[in-house]
């Protein structure tokens, strides 16, 4: 079996014609909302995408957005542009920037301005949040669950710990699907440019943090998880599918984008490390 995979762009300057360029428009997209970007450039980003005809779920930081007037005012664009899907997560933000300080609340106004009809996914830490606790994390997903469709599990490099946890969701009686957050095929390069130019000094510093693995990616070696994937196809049942953290890894197939005439050939190169580095 192959998962179904949804790609993570970060609305960087510029990605939305990198996308209409590298990406076929049969991909799902998902656009990150980082705590110096704000809620407005993914929005932008996710709203352009989708008037283009890719399929788009946009990050909802609680944590960033204002009030009610301007999520009545995010619902609205998604309307317009086609997105019947948002990931909602808390967000690293320090200070709330208005009434929302966790995700529940912010899904359960999603749920009454749509009408129920806005899918919403949720996430899920196998490795644990340095800021909250394994008890909490979990009573927090319970609470949340019926708001919501999916999990989306934050970045892991661990096949075991992935099942491990998904299983773990299904005897404490959270039943929503799990897809499993891995990071696509990233050179050294790339990533550490990328951090240069978007910010996510954090996200290297994290990945230093979790291993050999991890490290790897940080080495002159490109990291793949082409053997964590195919761990978890080898285990069906498991996981619903992969969220693939792309870091904007978004460099054209060999062959071109004509010869890429479905979203399967841009998944597999960030999968294998396929795809060519400028």
């Amino acid at each position: 079996m192959m998962f179904p995979t949804r790609i993570e762009i970060i609305p960087s300057e510029g990605i939305v014609d990198r996308i209409r360029a590298h990406v076929p428009v049969t991909t799902t997209l998902t656009v990150t909302c980082l705590p110096h970007h704000g809620i407005e450039r993914t929005m932008r980003a996710a709203v352009q995408l989708g008037v283009l005809g890719y399929n788009v779920v946009p990050h909802l930081a609680a944590r960033s957005v204002h009030d009610r007037a301007e999520l009545t005012g995010i619902l609205r664009d998604c309307n317009v542009a086609g997105i019947r899907e948002v990931f909602v997560i808390g967000g690293d933000r320090r200070q709330q920037a208005g009434q929302y300080g966790s995700a529940l609340p912010l899904l359960e106004d999603i749920a009454q301005y749509s009408g129920g009809m806005m899918r919403a996914g949720v996430a899920g830490y196998p490795e644990g949040h340095p800021g909250v606790g394994p008890v909490d994390l979990l009573d927090a997903l319970l609470a949340k669950q019926h708001l919501a469709s999916h999990v989306v599990t934050q970045m892991c490099f661990s096949e075991p710990k992935i099942l491990d946890y998904a299983a773990l969701l299904r005897r404490e009686g959270v039943q929503l699907p799990v897809w499993a957050g891995v990071a696509g095929s990233v050179p050294r390069t790339k990533l550490v440019s990328l951090a240069t130019q978007i910010g996510v000094g954090s996200s290297l510093k994290f990945l230093s943090r979790k291993g050999p693995l991890a490290r790897k990616l940080l080495s002159g070696d490109r990291y793949s998880p082409q053997t964590l994937v195919a761990g978890l196809e080898s285990q069906p049942g498991n996981i619903a599918g992969i969220h693939l953290y792309s870091f904007n890894n978004l460099d054209p197939v060999p062959g071109g984008p004509d010869q890429a005439s479905t979203s399967a050939a841009l998944q597999s190169a960030l999968i294998r490390g396929t795809a060519r580095d400028n």
